[in-house]
């Protein structure tokens, strides 16, 4: 849309710029401008306009749209980034894309979700105007012995976009939760496409969840959940600068993968599992009694080392795993 094109061309000024040198850079006329300028302004944009000098962009609000997160990203990462005010699911979205065609590096973001995701086909909360809801479709070029690994990465990848965005630190339990204050700010769900032919991987889907402005929760998420607003003295952060964030860090990804030390090395360090007393779950029997042990180790390959209380010692690939201090365990 033009005003997007327009907001990014203003943003990117640290003075005025004319309204003809921005009709001139599109390639639209003066009136056309005029409109994208109060559509904009409309929306919550505080643009002064002043004869001979143009216009200034002097104040954004907290708006999700392609313009204001390409504000932040170079023009060669632009085309292939989507962006709604509502979906039923990034995920399911991005699918479709995929299956027309869209290539590795594809992104969808939205505002909200109606119908967001979680792991095990459980809801994710994706109320408006606080969260960065995100998809990013990955194709890789590796086999099923190295897919396992990338919610891990994944969830490095979400860490440090935070931190180049808003400079905060947060947490990693394993396998991919995002925490800080040891409460849950991110969700990540990968789900994933097979050939049916050749039985390879067709494609990736990385759905990421993200609380950022929230200032409360549902009686039955407090206890689990927060945001990065209320971890950090109710500051209001600029979704827009997280969305582009995660686009560089998930395209940092598909550079590096499948083999790179940096994802194992920082999520080692961030990971707050490993030392700590916690209940595993098999992966179909989460209201089953659950295994007392502590975890010990991060291995090479991403699982969970664990000395259970019994004296065995196993490496978890998947499931459900408590730790003591988190979601009420105690």
């Amino acid at each position: 849309m033009l005003k997007d094109d327009v907001l990014k061309l203003i943003s990117r000024e640290d003075d005025y710029i004319s309204g003809e040198a921005i009709s001139r850079k599109l390639g639209v006329t003066r009136a056309a401008v005029n409109s994208a300028v109060k559509a904009l302004r409309d929306e919550g944009y505080e643009i002064t306009s002043s004869t001979n000098k143009g216009y200034l962009l002097t104040k954004s609000p907290d708006i999700l749209s392609k313009g204001s997160v390409s504000v932040f990203l170079p023009d060669a990462l632009i085309p292939n980034v989507h962006v709604f005010e509502s979906v039923d699911s990034t995920n399911n979205v991005l699918k479709d894309m995929a299956r027309n065609g869209a290539p590795s590096g594809t992104v969808v973001i939205a505002d909200c979700q109606t119908g967001g995701k979680g792991r095990r086909g459980r809801s994710f909360s994706s109320p408006k105007g606080v969260g960065v809801y995100f998809s990013y479709l990955f194709k890789p070029e590796s086999g099923f012995d190295k897919i396992a690994n990338l919610t891990s990465w994944t969830a490095i990848a979400v860490s440090d976009a935070i931190y180049n965005a808003y400079g905060v630190d947060s947490q990693v339990k394993w396998v991919n939760d995002l925490l800080m204050n040891r409460k849950k700010i991110c969700g990540i769900l990968t789900e994933v496409t097979v050939e049916a032919e050749s039985g390879l991987i067709d494609s990736c889907i990385i759905g990421i969840g993200i609380n950022v402005n929230e200032q409360s929760f549902p009686e039955e998420l407090s206890r689990i959940a927060t945001s990065i607003s209320l971890e950090n003295g109710n500051k209001t952060f600029n979704r827009s600068k997280l969305a582009a964030e995660l686009i560089r860090a998930m395209g940092d990804i598909a550079y590096r993968w499948p083999d790179d030390e940096y994802y194992l090395n920082r999520y080692r360090k961030s990971n707050v599992t490993v030392g700590s007393k916690i209940v595993a779950y098999p992966q179909l029997a989460e209201n089953s009694q659950g295994r007392s042990g502590t975890a010990i180790a991060i291995n090479e390959d991403f699982t969970l080392k664990v000395k259970f209380d019994d004296g065995s010692i196993e490496d978890l690939r998947s499931g459900e795993v408590s730790v003591r201090g988190l979601y009420g365990y105690t």
